[in-house]
């Protein structure tokens, strides 16, 4: 019995350093993609990567980066799709990495966090769904999260773009 406990520990481990590795390996593949993308553009800004979770995380840092936010961030979003690919290209894998540039996402899910709550608060105090305004689908799962977090549930309804959270009571 302790030998197949301490295989089975072994599997696991080896199989998430597997998947740190590939995590890892996104990471530099969009990195480098980033990295010719702004030369191109003539862009100054400094690429930091991570792993945030189960995904890979990469954030260009800099001054006057606005134009690689655009408008509600849908030139980032436009952007991610196209690291996305990139990385796809390179691995044959599909990945689920995390763009931000100039703290956009961060600074969006701080405000979503607070859309959220409010919601929950909303909702606990009518007894009535409180349907939201169209969001993206980051957008979406960080106040999915919220109220999870507070006990209710939520839903997305409509179509993209217009795909909205309504929060349950």
């Amino acid at each position: 019995m302790q030998n197949t406990d301490t295989a089975e520990q072994s599997a696991a481990t080896n199989s998430a350093d597997d998947r740190l590795k590939a995590l890892e390996a996104e990471s530099d593949i969009a990195a480098d993609y980033l990295e010719e993308l702004l030369d191109i553009a003539d862009l100054d800004g400094d690429i930091d990567m991570d792993i945030d979770g189960d995904r890979a995380a990469v954030s260009i840092v800099g001054a006057e980066l606005n134009n690689l936010v655009g408008e509600n961030g849908k030139v980032l979003e436009a952007l991610q799709e196209l690291t996305r690919l990139a990385v796809y290209r390179e691995t044959g894998e599909r990945s689920r990495l995390m763009l931000d540039v100039s703290n956009y996402r961060a600074n969006r899910k701080a405000e979503l966090e607070e859309v959220g709550r409010k919601a929950v608060e909303e909702a606990k105090a009518t007894g009535t769904p409180v349907k939201l305004d169209p969001m993206t689908p980051f957008e979406r799962k960080v106040v999915h999260d919220v109220v999870a977090a507070a006990g209710l549930t939520s839903e997305s309804e409509g179509e993209e773009p217009r795909r909205r959270v309504v929060v349950q009571p």
